[in-house]
Parts: C-alpha cells; structure tokens; sequence
C-alpha cells in the first residue's frame, strides 16, 4: 500500500512538471507575439490618428498586464517549483522510510523465524527432558524394588545362616559324643583283652577253673567280634561325620563370603552403611535424645554402642566434626552410665575432665571424644542394628 501511493505521488509530481513546462511554453509564446507586435507598431511611421494613439494605450496597458502576468506566471512557476522541490524531499524521505519499514520488518521477520526456531528447540528440549525424567523415574522405582528384593534375600540369608551355625553346633557336640563313646569302647575293649589275657594266664594255672575260664574266653571272645564290627561301624560313621562336618564348614564358609559379598554389593542402602557386621545410619536432622532412639527402635534398631577404639574411630569418620548422640545414658542413676541395652559402662573415651555436669545426663561423640550433654539439646544421631 504504501508502495502504491509513493507511485500515485510520483505520477501527481510529474504531471505537475508537464504542466508548468506547458504553460510556461505558452506564455512565451504569447510574450514573443506581443513583442513582435510592439517592434512593428514602433516602426511605422508617425502617421498616426487619435484612434491610434487609443490603440497604442491601450497595446501598452495590455503589454503591462501580460508583464505583470509573466511575472506571476514566474512567481507561480518559482512557487511550484519549490513545492515539486519538497515534494520530491518528501519523498525520498518516504522512500527512506519505506525502506528502513521494509527492512525492519525483514528483521522482525527474521527474529521472529529465529523465535519459531528456538521455541521449537525448547520444545524438543522439554519433551527429552520429560521423556527422561520418567525414565529415572522408572529406573529409581526399579532401584527401590531390587533394594527391597535385596533386603528380603539379605534377611534369608542371615536366617539360613543361623540355621547352619546351630546345626554345626549340633553336629559337633553329636560327633565329641561319639568321640566320647568311641574312646570309651576301645577303653573298655582294651580292658576286656587285658583280661582275657589274664584269664588265659590265669587258665593255664588254674586247671580246675579251665572249662570255665574257656568258655568265659569264648563269650569275652564273641563280645570281642561283636564289639570288633560295631567299632568299625562308629568308625565309619565317625569318618563320614568328619566328612559331614568338613562339608558343612566349607558351605558354611562359602554363604559367609557370599553374605560378605552381598553386603559389600549392597553398600549403602536407604542412607544405611554396612561395617562389620553391623548397618549404620546417621542422620541428616538434628532432634533431642529421646527422639532420636524412638526414631531407631522404629527402625529395628536403637542408638550407637561403641565398643572398641575401632568403632570409635569409624564413628568420628562418617560423622565428621559435628556432635552425634550414642546410646549412652545415666539418665535412671546419676553418676552409673549405661548402654542402651541396659549393659555398662567399663570403658571409654571421655574427654579430658569429663562427664562432670548434673544435669546433663546424655553422652555424645565429638571427634574421636565423649562429653555430657543435656538430653534435649537438639543434635544429629547414629542408629545402630
């Protein structure tokens, strides 16, 4: 649109020229004619009546009329042509403006493509991230899953486990039974031969007594063979039971590595850590005393017992140098510290001057030292199971 009146203007602006060049033409011409016209009144001779006279007045008046018009003609042509002068600046200036419009509007267009390319990335972007997000979501729900599948086989295996150790606990005191009777008969074998010996002897010199010392020989000799297959029976079963027994501590053995591998495999499990034999947890919070060992006999477990250096510096490790609460107390008898399984305290690692305060009845670990503190004081805390 705005192309279309730029040229409308264009045309109005050249007509506008055409007819100031063809007026401007024919104002001349006229001029020229009546020149002319003066020229050849002036040289004819002076014969000349009132009429003439009247005539030359009057050719005069007309001459200052079209004098006086040329020069408004002049004027008009000036004045127009200044107009077509700001015409055309205006219209370059339009034509500037149009061009800057139209390349403004090439940048927006170009902006506005980028914009289009750009939220379509985004978009793409957000759908991948969507897509990925439900992913891990999937794959931590899996991860839940196989720690639950993990825990359950863990708590299988410690049960099978107890079950093996308590019957290789029965098969050895079976097998020092047997051991015992075993010892007992060729004990009381060898004694029945010590008599039969004597008895022999004892025949030999006892010819009245010989009938019936051969015949208390030929029972002492049938409870002999008697005793001669059953020893080798016991010993047959002894040597199984070792066998049995071998078996059984190498299976016993190999579930240990198993369940250490298991464990090692599992390693930290819902903020739970694995160290000897034992699940840790310490808490991201802080709460008092009370409210951290309800919060682990919930859990199957209760507050920390540290019983060897070991331990305490495990302790100092995962805790770092913050105080965390044991399952230490003199709580029920100020002055007796007792464990949370009601066993006490031998020995620890108190720090220098400690416990001392009345009124501060809860121990905590600071470092790789214990010290008194209030058992509302709000602190983090290790659970033990």
């Amino acid at each position: 649109m705005h192309k279309r009146t730029t040229q409308k203007m264009d045309k109005a602006g050249q007509m506008r020229t055409d007819n100031i060049y063809e007026n401007a033409d024919a104002i001349r011409g006229e001029i020229t004619m009546e020149i002319e016209d003066l020229n050849t009144t002036r040289i004819q001779p002076p014969q000349q009546t009132v009429s003439d006279c009247v005539k030359i007045r009057n050719y005069r008046a007309a001459v200052v009329c079209l004098v006086l018009l040329c020069v408004l003609l002049l004027t008009a042509v000036i004045v127009l042509c200044f107009t077509f002068t700001q015409e055309i600046s205006k219209n370059e200036n339009l034509t500037n403006v149009r061009n800057q419009l139209i390349l403004k509007n090439t940048n927006l267009t170009n902006e506005r493509d980028q914009l289009i390319l750009k939220n379509t990335n985004l978009t793409s972007e957000r759908d991948q991230l969507i897509l990925k997000n439900t992913n891990l979501t999937n794959e931590r729900d899996q991860l839940i899953l196989k720690s639950t599948n993990l825990t359950n086989e863990r708590d299988q295996l410690l049960l099978k486990n107890t079950n093996l150790t308590n019957e290789r606990e029965q098969l050895l005191l079976k097998n020092t039974n047997l051991t015992s009777e075993r010892d007992q008969l060729i004990l009381k074998n060898t004694n029945l031969t010590n008599q039969r010996d004597q008895l022999i002897l004892k025949s030999t010199n006892l010819t009245n007594d010989r009938d019936q010392l051969i015949l208390r020989s030929t029972n002492l000799t049938n409870e002999r063979n008697q005793l001669l297959p059953k020893n080798t029976n016991l010993t047959s079963e002894r040597d199984q039971l070792i066998l049995k027994s071998t078996n059984l501590t190498n299976e016993r053995n190999q579930l240990k590595q198993e369940n250490n591998d298991l464990q090692r495999r599992l390693g930290k499990v819902d903020g739970w850590i694995y160290h000897q034999c034992s699940y840790y947890y310490i808490s991201n919070e802080t709460k008092n005393w009370y409210d951290n060992r309800r919060y682990c006999t919930e859990r199957g477990a209760d507050l920390i017992i540290i019983n060897n250096l070991e331990e305490q510096e495990f302790v100092r490790n995962i805790s770092g140098y913050v105080d965390v609460w044991i399952g230490l107390t003199n709580s029920n008898l100020e002055g007796r510290w007792k464990w949370v399984d009601n066993s006490t305290l031998t020995s620890g690692f108190w720090g220098y001057g400690k416990p001392y305060s009345y009124y501060e009845d809860c121990a905590v670990s600071y470092i790789s030292w214990w010290h008194a503190y209030s058992c509302n004081s709000a602190l983090k805390w290790i659970c033990e199971t």
